[in-house]
């Protein structure tokens, strides 16, 4: 006779809702350990990748794209693959100082929305 046991449970972390498109980028050395939904932007002279802090003046300050994992570019670049249009789960999102969901001007959720990403609050 069949014997069912419990062998843990599974907890979705679903950070992207829905069709996504994605691409592989270059984190920059020195970026640290960066969780999975660490919003991005792309430093304009070498076009890496970079945790986006509101305060930057190197073009990353600018959010541009979602990390799909958790990378460690403490102390290399790292090939990563982030997310660059769909829906994302707001409450998933990792944002650098100076960010918020709910600025006015220059908020996350409106650049988001040029690019093609949508900020969603989950229902359930």
């Amino acid at each position: 006779m069949a014997k069912f046991e419990n062998e843990g449970a599974y907890v979705p972390s679903m950070l992207m809702l829905g069709h996504h498109r994605a691409r592989k980028v270059t984190i920059k050395s020195g970026a640290g350990v960066l969780g999975r939904g660490t919003v991005l932007g792309q430093v304009t002279a070498d076009k890496k990748y970079l945790k986006s802090i509101l305060a930057a003046n190197d073009g990353s300050q600018v959010p541009d794209a979602i990390l799909s994992e958790q990378v460690d570019a403490t102390s290399a670049d790292v090939e990563a693959i982030v997310y660059i249009a769909g829906e994302v789960d707001q409450e998933k999102l990792i944002l650098g100082a100076g960010h918020t969901l709910g600025s006015v001007d220059g908020s996350v959720d409106a650049v988001f929305r040029t690019k093609s990403i949508w900020l969603v609050k989950p229902m359930g």
